[in-house]
């Protein structure tokens, strides 16, 4: 499994012959300029909730690729109205698609589409597939739920939020990785706007202190799972 960081929590992957791309907010962010949007396959886009900096480039690319987009049951929606295809899923579902089992899972955080209409309740997504075990927690506080998946799956690698103020910050975050038992975390969720700026160095310390990995790529760049 590969995994590429977009920017902000964009990410692109590539497990079992196919191509997801996840909350894609790039072309307005000054950050991801070297990313070229057009440019970007995918076979699926999972969006874990509504708010226009995770959804902002879904439209371009769902309409140029025909990615099926995989969401709570609002977001698929509102894009199937607009004419696209979608997979609906709501929190503790699973299901069985061509790359491996994804299981939609809690967040505690807000969702709303940028003209305030309602977007579902905010999740995460758990990827079980041959080539490794993932979780995506969204933008998520953090919360006992993550204690449930472990009992669900052993993780190999983790992506969470660290930039604090909207989500957790990294202190939580590093909280969040024992409840989750996973040791190699990706940080995402940082330094887009001033409200999530953060030290990286005292971000890798904190988990490094904890006998943890943490990962900050540049944009980008991707790491194997």
């Amino acid at each position: 499994m590969k995994i590429t960081y977009l920017g902000h929590a964009a990410l692109a992957i590539e497990v079992a012959g196919k191509r997801l791309i996840v909350d894609p907010f790039i072309s307005p962010n000054p950050l991801a300029n070297d990313i070229d949007v057009d440019a970007l396959e995918a076979d699926y886009i999972l969006i874990t909730h509504a708010h226009q900096d995770h959804i902002v480039d879904v439209d371009s690319i769902a309409k140029r690729t025909g990615a099926k987009i995989v969401s709570n049951y609002e977001i698929v929606t509102h894009y199937g109205n607009l004419g696209f295809e979608g997979h609906p899923m709501n929190h503790g579902g699973s299901w069985e698609f061509d790359f491996g089992r994804v299981t939609y899972t809690n967040a505690i955080h807000t969702s709303s589409f940028p003209d305030g209409s309602y977007g579902g309740q905010p999740g995460g997504f758990l990827l079980e597939t041959k080539e490794g075990n993932l979780y995506i927690a969204g933008d998520t506080a953090l919360t006992f739920d993550m204690k449930l998946i472990p009992m669900q799956c052993q993780l190999d690698f983790a992506v969470l939020p660290i930039g604090d103020n909207f989500t957790m910050g990294y202190e939580s975050a590093v909280i969040a990785s024992d409840f989750i038992e996973c040791n190699k975390i990706m940080g995402y969720h940082y330094d887009t706007f001033g409200y999530i700026e953060i030290d990286h160095e005292q971000a890798k310390e904190a988990f490094s202190k904890s006998g943890k990995d943490l990962i900050l790529i540049p944009i980008g760049d991707s790491v194997q799972v």
